[in-house]
């Protein structure tokens, strides 16, 4: 008994595998006990086809489908992803943040070398900086 389960599991077995099988056959009987019975088998015989799941772009042809796919995949990836963010990378510096940041250490070594204070008293001239009056103030509250 436990023979005829292992032999009918080996066969269910065999016709899955040839269900999942990615060639195209046809079904066909090779032997045959009379030759008219040969002939009608094969007018009868009928190509399996492929079973394959869409990605979605054609859900006619398999070969579409795939092509769509893989069209699609490679715009995304290479040049969307790769090249925007290579571009992105080696923009020039629009706000300039370089160029103050190296202005400001070489006004920081000219300062060092020449022995000035490293900021000055007087960034701004005196004499250009309008304070408003006492009585323009009032009452207001001034902070040090």
């Amino acid at each position: 008994m436990a023979a005829l389960f292992r032999m009918n599991c080996v066969q269910s077995l065999r016709r899955g595998l040839a269900l999942m099988s990615p060639k195209e056959t046809t079904i066909c009987r090779r032997i045959a006990t009379t030759p008219s019975y040969y002939d009608s088998a094969k007018e009868e015989a009928k190509p399996v086809k492929r079973k394959w799941i869409s990605y979605g772009f054609s859900q006619d042809d398999e070969v579409e489908d795939r092509h769509a796919l893989h069209q699609t995949m490679f715009i995304t990836v290479s040049i969307v992803l790769v090249l925007g963010i290579t571009v992105m990378a080696y923009l020039p510096d629009v706000r300039h943040k370089d160029w103050a940041q190296r202005e400001a250490y070489l006004q920081l070594r000219y300062r060092e070398e020449h022995g000035l204070p490293l900021i000055d008293r007087n960034v701004i001239d005196p004499s250009k900086i309008i304070l408003p009056t006492d009585e323009e103030l009032g009452d207001t509250e001034i902070i040090i």
